[in-house]
């Protein structure tokens, strides 16, 4: 498997790079993300046969065919097994709603996918390595905390985890300050997209990424997006016709998965790019203009991206071609007082809690069933709404929840962060001397 960057000033003529360097790299030179060279279809004997597949056995067959051998098979099998042993269920609320629980990990975050098959890829791409690996991310909510989870305690990594102060739940913060060993919180005074734009300074910085020996956890890292195609695979062959998939999007990696997912092969009827005030895209989508602004902080605070990276990809994969991802991508947005009544009106309807960002993606399904009766929806869940307590209290009352044991047992713990100037130079400096 072989990779470019969306910035390579010839498509022609790209630098190509390997899978492994792709991963490990995680951002190429000139500031563009990596893109598969091509992106292989599953051929008939899968489609065939595909809704009788174990999970293990499906994600095998997916991922294989897009990595073109740049994983061992045995070590892929054994990979994903380890990675992805925890379950995927699509509740039906009815027959148009249906709701996909990506939060069934051990951080309780769709994020548990992405992060831990990159954890096991990158420990055996650096199997045979002496030098420590920097894993640098930023986090709007629950980036951080899986990856932390999916790194701890692993030998030969250090893990940097940037945030921004005050603007991540109480639960969300304590998993990725409390965890402690090989796992370092910075607590940056400003927005996501600082922690961001960051990051993304130190990769460009050439002597400090390679002392540091630099690589990338957000979903700028190929390799987080990969596994995230899986769910979509899971839970279409579970319906008879192809679903619509609505995603609360914040950076779109999870939307770009799918669209990975659609070039292989995977049928859908549309795709609803459901986000809250911060929506760039949505309007990018309806006006042909897109203007990335600062975010505003929001309930569904993991979505709070003013500069999504991954729309770099989302262009790349329709060939800049406004009018082709506007008839396969629809743009939702909404506001606070909307996700207020989507908790209190799913409960309502059906005694399920949905948490702040599956609500967006619920006011975003409503309104295409407005004009679409007869499709059936598919709602990404994201995270537990546990993580989201205050909210849920506020709107369902106080004992509508219950606090599953991983999450509450870090109420108690102590937060464990340096704080941090939203300045690329304060992160550079801190890097060099840590």
């Amino acid at each position: 498997m072989r990779l470019y960057s969306t910035n390579s000033p010839s498509h022609g003529h790209p630098d190509y790079v390997e899978f492994g360097e792709a991963v490990l790299r995680s951002l190429p030179a000139d500031n563009g993300l990596y893109m598969p060279e091509n992106i292989p279809v599953l051929d008939d004997g899968f489609w065939q046969e595909w809704k009788t597949l174990s999970f293990h056995d499906m994600a095998c067959r997916v991922v294989s065919t897009l990595l073109q051998g740049a994983i061992p098979e045995d070590t892929l099998n054994e990979i994903i097994g380890d990675a992805l042993n925890f379950p995927a269920p699509v509740v039906t609320l009815d027959n148009q709603h249906r709701v996909l629980e990506l939060f069934h990990g051990p951080t309780l975050a769709f994020k548990d996918f992405g992060a831990r098959f990159m954890a096991r890829v990158m420990a055996w791409l650096t199997r045979d390595d002496d030098h420590t690996l920097t894993v640098l991310v930023a986090t709007s909510g629950d980036t951080g905390g899986a990856v932390a989870s999916a790194f701890h305690n692993v030998p030969g990594t250090r893990v940097i985890i940037l945030y921004p102060s005050g603007k991540v739940s109480g639960l969300q913060e304590k998993q990725l300050t409390a965890l402690g060993g090989n796992i370092t919180a910075l607590e940056i005074d400003g927005s996501f997209d600082d922690c961001q734009r960051m990051v993304k300074a130190a990769f460009l910085d050439e002597p400090t990424a390679r002392a540091c020996n630099l690589t990338s956890a957000n979903s700028i890292n190929i390799s987080r997006l990969i596994p995230q195609m899986l769910y979509y695979f899971e839970s279409a062959r579970q319906l008879e016709t192809p679903p619509v998939f609505v995603i609360p999007s914040g950076n779109f990696g999870n939307l770009t998965a799918l669209l990975l997912a659609t070039h292989m092969g995977l049928p859908v009827t549309q795709i609803v790019a459901a986000t809250n005030v911060n929506d760039v895209v949505p309007e990018y989508l309806k006006t042909s203009q897109y203007t990335p602004r600062p975010s505003v902080a929001t309930l569904s605070n993991a979505m709070d991206v003013g500069a999504p990276s991954n729309f770099a990809r989302m262009r790349e994969l329709f060939g800049d071609d406004w009018k082709a991802m506007t008839e396969n991508i629809t743009g939702f947005a909404s506001n606070d007082v909307g996700t207020r009544a989507a908790i209190r009106e799913v409960y309502e309807k059906w005694g399920y809690v949905i948490d702040p960002h599956g609500a967006v993606g619920y006011l975003a399904a409503k309104a295409w069933l407005a004009n679409h009766p007869d499709d059936t929806t598919i709602i990404l869940e994201t995270a537990h709404p546990a993580k989201f307590p205050e909210t849920i209290a506020e709107e369902l009352g106080p004992d509508v929840l219950e606090i599953p044991e991983r999450l509450a047992c870090l109420a108690s713990e102590p937060k464990v962060s340096i704080p941090m100037a939203a300045e690329p130079d304060a992160l550079i400096a801190w890097l060099n001397q840590a």
